[in-house]
């Protein structure tokens, strides 16, 4: 390709509202540009990077027995209403009416639509099992789009689906899709990890998250470090075995604390650690008004609230809500005293406390020395924090520490949430009607590009592994007037496309320092400049990854490059 005749429209300042690596080399470099808030375009050099990274994808798709279809992006309300998801996916879901007033969603993800088409088209287990997958634009609107292709409310994924007559089909499809995106991450160059993750709106059980390692990353990962041990922090178990206090219980004592809203506050203002203090939350669980007591240096973790209460939405409860239920504001909330009929559950640390601060449920005034049993009553148990650094593993290895991650794909194990909704069944062996069990596998394909970008880059731009940048080679004849230097060029050009390698050529009329710097800047792995030797058959070959440079004949240039790229 001649950069003349394409559109690359670098830039040399940094964009103001590019807050990461990624997002500012991409827009710098004239591989995106901005449409709307979390909507991109992307140019011929961004479209040729999302094209190697699909390739990649497909390959190893089709190596795993996967089969490639595409399906509409708009999806009809209705069967989004047979799932239950309709009402359940949240705001995200960018919804909108034809002519006649029939609703229908911009895609954010497709369980709905497959699982109708092969409901319609699979009746028998001889046809299982199957799996599909496409690769299609996505929408989902996004609070707060940010970090460009990190997170947009457009963007490009792979989504797969696989449908089977047994648990142990699934299993193995499941086992043989996690070895095919640890593929695709390898070959993308991505130092990543695969982590235990929540299906969350997707429904099901037994997930894992693919972990690019980055510390722009929006997500926390929990892992040994002294094995292999990796999850989400949401997901991730306390182990920690606690040991209850023998302290001798002392009298309830209500104090004053005025102006004293946070365990922090509370703490040292009496003098005391926040561990000896509990933090009293009060969360809406579905339609059901739930108190849940936490130590006061520990966080609760609103996904294993929701898996204890096996819940379809938990979220924290209103503050008028929890007034009318302890007659107090938040920050004087504590459990002696509330009705019999009030279910409180408390995390496993509680437990072992003995003389607990905790709020009176009159603003300005907590209790010192309440105790359970004694002062009130605990309903259930159970792990319900955050998994802290220096916590034991889970898995009785080593302790745990915390990583910043992208995570640029997800798999999971639906099981049969959405054939059972929306009556996907199959005939078994014995004729009788079986609900399809289903895996669901998603890459995020842009997201997978972004990642790339933050890895793979120094001060000057950006620095694509060999195996997937846009072209092999960035041709420069420094001084397109110069006949010796264009006819060189020209040569080249057109040998090494023969051979097999992809060509960017800057055939514009630009002065030197702008073509090495838009060179520099758009980051391909080997240059070759047709400058004053062009005259004598000789022009020079650079490696963008080390600098190093080499001399060659132009008659040899095809074979140095080659023993380049095996070195890189």
């Amino acid at each position: 390709m001649k950069q003349s005749k394409t559109l690359i429209p670098t830039m040399r300042e940094v964009p103001a509202d590019a807050e990461v690596k990624s997002h500012q080399l991409l827009l710098r470099a004239g591989f995106i540009r901005q449409n709307a808030s979390g909507v991109y375009s992307y140019l011929p050099l961004g479209k040729k990077m999302l094209r190697k990274v699909e390739d990649i994808v497909r390959e190893e798709m089709d190596n795993a027995g996967a089969v490639e279809l595409l399906m509409p992006a708009l999806q009809q309300a209705e069967l989004w209403q047979e799932s239950g998801r309709w009402q359940t996916y949240g705001p995200e879901l960018m919804r909108l009416k034809d002519r006649h007033s029939r609703e229908f969603a911009l895609g954010a993800t497709h369980e709905e639509v497959i699982t109708a088409l092969v409901r319609d088209e699979v009746k028998s287990y001889k046809r299982l099992p199957l799996t599909l997958y496409q690769i299609q634009t996505k929408f989902r609107d996004e609070k707060r789009p940010r970090f460009g292709l990190l997170r947009g409310r457009e963007f490009v994924m792979k989504d797969a689906y696989s449908f089977h007559s047994s648990q142990e089909s699934l299993d193995e499809v499941y086992d043989r899709l996690f070895e095919a995106y640890s593929n695709v991450f390898r070959r993308c160059g991505l130092n990543f990890r695969a982590v235990i993750a929540d299906s969350g709106a997707m429904g099901g059980k037994d997930t894992h998250e693919f972990m690019v390692l980055s510390d722009i990353g929006e997500d926390t990962i929990a892992y040994s470090d002294t094995s292999s041990y990796a999850a989400n922090v949401e997901m991730a178990p306390v182990v920690t075995v606690y040991e209850k206090s023998t302290d001798a219980q002392k009298p309830l004592e209500k104090v004053s604390t005025p102006g004293s809203k946070t365990i922090e506050s509370v703490a040292s203002l009496l003098n005391v650690p926040a561990e000896q203090c509990i933090k009293t939350l009060v969360f809406k669980a579905d339609d059901e008004l739930v108190v849940v007591l936490a130590r006061g240096d520990h966080e609760i973790n609103d996904i294993k609230l929701k898996n204890l209460l096996n819940a379809g939405t938990v979220e924290m409860a209103a503050e008028q809500e929890a007034s009318e239920l302890f007659g107090a504001p938040f920050g004087s909330l504590g459990p002696v005293g509330l009705p019999s009929n009030v279910k409180i559950i408390a995390d496993n640390a509680v437990q072992s406390i003995a003389n607990i601060v905790c709020g009176a449920n009159e603003d300005g005034w907590h209790y010192v020395n309440a105790n359970v049993e004694r002062d009130f009553n605990v309903h259930q148990y159970a792990d319900l924090r955050f998994i802290l650094e220096g916590d034991p593993s889970p898995d009785g290895h080593g302790t745990i520490q915390f990583a910043k991650g992208i995570e640029v794909g997800h798999i999971f194990k639906l099981g049969t949430r959405y054939s059972e909704a929306m009556n996907a069944v199959y005939l078994d062996e014995n004729g009788r009607t079986q609900p399809m069990i289903m895996g669901c596998y998603g890459i995020g394909v842009s997201r997978i590009v972004a990642a790339i970008a933050e890895e793979f880059n120094d001060e000057k731009g950006f620095v694509w592994p060999a195996n997937i940048t846009p072209f092999d080679v960035h041709l420069i004849p420094v001084n397109v007037k110069e006949e010796s230097q264009m006819a060189a060029a020209d040569t080249l050009y057109d040998s090494l496309r023969q051979s097999g390698l992809s060509v960017l050529m800057d055939d514009r009329a630009e002065r030197a320092g702008v073509k090495f710097a838009d060179s520099d800047l758009i980051g391909l792995p080997i240059r070759v400049t047709a400058g004053k030797k062009a005259s004598e058959g000789i022009v020079e070959i650079k490696v963008r990854k080390t600098g190093d440079v080499v001399e060659a004949t132009i008659e040899n240039v095809v074979n140095v490059i080659r023993e380049l790229q095996a070195s890189l």
